[in-house]
């Protein structure tokens, strides 16, 4: 029951099950349309998630590195980095959900700064997913929609991650400095054997999004593990954004056989510029991963879709799923006004943006 709650009330599944319902009157669905090998990937990476959850992973690497931080500009700069290598690896929804309110709580205890901090762990989150080719769904899909291998793949990123982490530097100097008291490590045991069990399907799942096996042998890997580990682990998966990803796929697909949609949309994708534009540009307005799904259909150039669709997951609250997360968290747990922590969000978010679409522009022109 608490699974099927957890599906009715998501706000977003919400929107997509309506948005899926009115495209059905605009044209047929196809099966086709639905990238299983995605949906496979993806599920996968939701079970590993919620069994590193249930042995206490990256809690423990979380109160390791907070147990040395002396004032709010190291503290603050600990978990960018934790949200940074957490992203690449744990997606940047789940790294957002874990430590945004952590530190929210770590904040609230000694009266630290939030707005700032709050906003750079979120973005460091959605850097580090933009890394890996599994860090984000409209990665996967990327990756799987274009047959990208990983060498590419990581000629694209690299860039981008080393400019991100130079502009995280520059922010987190906005953070007002002083000292904090030691935060103290609880005591978290992680048992190494299951751990190293759940690295090992880890790789069978990497595997699977690199296609050096099928998909699909990762994620019945990665369910039998938490079903042997903990049965339990099963209701914590988010079945949402699995439902939510196939839901776009079918509304990308019949939106993109609509001869008016296929007219203007054709009409913008004929560089490589114009579909980086198109891509940050809609994002903002429809979060990035349905528009890269939806510019995924119609476009032959992939690392501008890569660039467009991960930059443009900066600037909105919506312009990426982690970003919406983020303001969530802050607005259940933190301090100050919403209107306080969205102003700085927005500035820190826009900045960001404009720098980094520049510089995305100068990759795609080839001057990197």
């Amino acid at each position: 029951m608490t699974v099927i709650k957890n599906i009715a009330k998501d706000r977003v599944l919400q929107i997509t099950a309506l948005l899926v319902i009115i495209s059905l009157f605009l044209g047929r669905q196809q099966l086709t349309d639905i990238h299983f090998s995605t949906l496979w990937s993806i599920t996968a990476m939701m079970t590993l998630i919620q069994i590193f959850e249930y042995l206490h992973v990256l809690d423990f690497f979380t109160y390791k590195l907070t147990s040395t931080a002396a004032n709010t500009r190291q503290l603050s700069w600990k978990f960018v980095i934790l949200a940074l290598f957490s992203g690449m690896f744990l997606t940047n929804d789940i790294t957002v959900l874990t430590l945004v309110q952590l530190y929210l709580k770590i904040a609230n205890k000694y009266k630290l700064p939030e707005a700032v901090p709050v906003t750079l762990i979120g973005m460091a989150a959605n850097f580090g997913s933009a890394f890996t080719p599994f860090g984000n769904p409209h990665n996967i899909f990327i990756m799987d929609h274009y047959l990208v291998n990983g060498l590419e793949f990581f000629r694209w990123s690299i860039p981008l991650l080393a400019a991100s982490i130079i502009l995280l530097f520059i922010f987190s100097l906005f953070i007002k400095n002083k000292p904090v008291p030691t935060v103290p490590v609880r005591d978290i045991q992680i048992n190494l054997r299951p751990t190293l069990i759940s690295v090992g399907v880890a790789l069978l799942i990497f595997a699977g999004v690199f296609r050096v096996i099928p998909s699909y042998v990762g994620a019945l890997a990665a369910i039998l593990l938490a079903v042997l580990f903990n049965p339990r682990i099963m209701l914590h998966v988010d079945y949402p954004i699995i439902l939510t990803f196939t839901g776009f796929f079918m509304i990308a697909g019949i939106v993109s056989r609509i001869p008016f949609v296929v007219a203007v949309i054709s009409h913008l994708m004929y560089s490589e510029v114009s579909v980086y534009l198109t891509s940050i540009i809609s994002s903002q307005f429809m979060s990035n991963v349905p528009s890269t799904i939806l510019i995924g259909k119609f476009s032959p150039f992939a690392e501008a879709l890569f660039l467009g669709s991960n930059i443009g997951g900066l600037g909105s609250v919506i312009g990426s799923m982690a970003n919406l997360l983020v303001f969530k968290q802050y607005a259940n747990h933190g301090r100050q006004s919403r209107s306080y922590f969205l102003l700085r969000f927005g500035l820190l978010q826009f900045i960001g943006l404009i720098l980094l679409t520049g510089l995305g522009y100068i990759i795609l022109i080839h001057l990197l």
